[in-house]
């Protein structure tokens, strides 16, 4: 069986994205040459990628052009060869090499996915996949990299959550910039 996690950014007050999805801060991690380090480490895990829509577009438009190859070569290489699948029900097509796109039956294809075997699955952002998944408990990990911003607004990974999730510790790493990971699993 396989295993399902979420690697996601947020700030100290919780927000995955600020208004309009504003991820400007963002950058504060990502210049970081510590976490370059810890990305380069964990890109080429291996395993299958998920994505919603707007995550998706976000990345495609990314890590398959010059830029990301010239600035992050070993990261660009690993998320451009990973397979990766998109949930969407309006997107019409996925571009981006090794991408599936699914556009019904989120809940069922991950039940499938798990069941398979094979290296884990990772959600990347996409909070919309995380507030659906996380109340079915189909996410077994929850990496979240917590920034030293506050924004006063913005959006939840578990926007709409109806029933209490309980999780548990498992690991912290705190990076030279003040950010900190914390490493979750289902209690």
């Amino acid at each position: 069986m396989r295993k399902l996690g979420v690697f996601n950014l947020m700030t100290l007050d919780g927000y995955i994205t600020g208004e309009r999805g504003d991820i400007s801060w963002h950058e504060a991690v990502f210049v970081n040459g510590e976490f370059q380090k810890y990305a380069e480490r964990n890109s080429n895990a291996g395993g299958t990628l998920l994505f919603g829509r707007k995550t998706y577009e976000l990345m495609a438009g990314y890590w398959p052009t010059a830029e990301a190859l010239k600035n992050d070569p070993i990261v660009a290489g690993g998320m451009n060869a990973a397979t990766k699948i998109v949930f969407s029900r309006t997107l019409k097509k996925a571009g981006w090499s090794n991408t599936r796109l699914v556009k019904s039956g989120l809940l069922a294809e991950v039940r499938r996915l798990k069941a398979g075997s094979g290296k884990g699955l990772t959600i990347l952002g996409s909070g919309s996949l995380v507030s659906q998944l996380a109340p079915a408990g189909l996410i077994d990990e929850y990496q979240l990299m917590v920034v030293p911003v506050a924004l006063g607004r913005g959006k939840t990974m578990f926007e709409g959550l109806k029933k209490r999730l309980k999780l548990k510790l498992k690991s912290t790493k705190a990076f030279r910039n003040g950010s900190v990971l914390l490493v979750y699993s289902k209690a």
